[in-house]
C-alpha cells in the first residue's frame, strides 16, 4: 500500500516487480520522482528474464516505465538514470538495448560495474524524473 507523508508519496504498481526489501518502487516529492533500481524481472512470469543482458535491460526499462506511468509521467520525464552492470564487458550490449528503448531521447546517465545484483541479475537501472505539475 502506498504511503504518504507531508512531503512525499510512495508509488507502487502491480505492473512492475514487488520490492524484495523494505523500500518503495518509487517516491514522489513535489515534481521529483525517485525510482528504485529495477532488474530484468518480469512481473507477469514471476521470473528474471534469462535471454541475456540486452533482454534484462529491456525488461528493467519496461519496469521503470510502468512505475513512472503509475505516477502520471512518461519515459520522456526521466532526467537521469544509473545503470549497474555485473560485467562492464557488456557495455556495448547495454548501450544497444538502452538506445533502442529511449530512441532519440537521451537522459543523463552513469554506468557502474558492481560485483553482484539481487536474483543474480546482470543489470539494474534506477531513474530520476521530473513530473509535470498536473501529474498525479
Amino acid at each position: 500500500m502506498p504511503m504518504t507523508s507531508e512531503r512525499s508519496q510512495s508509488i507502487e504498481t502491480a505492473k512492475a516487480p514487488t520490492p524484495i526489501g523494505p523500500y518503495s518502487q518509487a517516491v514522489r516529492s513535489g515534481s521529483l520522482l525517485f525510482m528504485s533500481g529495477q532488474v530484468g524481472f518480469d512481473p507477469a512470469s514471476g521470473a528474471l528474464v534469462r535471454d541475456g543482458v540486452e533482454a534484462q535491460v529491456r525488461q528493467a526499462l519496461r519496469n521503470l516505465e510502468a512505475v513512472i506511468h503509475e505516477a502520471g509521467g512518461t519515459i520522456g520525464d526521466i532526467v537521469k538514470t544509473t545503470v549497474f552492470v555485473v560485467d562492464l564487458g557488456d557495455f556495448a550490449k547495454v548501450n544497444r538495448a538502452y538506445a533502442d528503448f529511449f530512441g532519440e531521447f537521451r537522459p543523463a546517465r552513469s554506468t557502474v560495474e558492481i560485483s553482484k545484483l539481487p536474483l543474480d541479475a546482470s543489470v539494474e537501472i534506477e531513474a530520476i524524473a521530473i513530473l509535470k505539475s498536473g501529474s498525479r
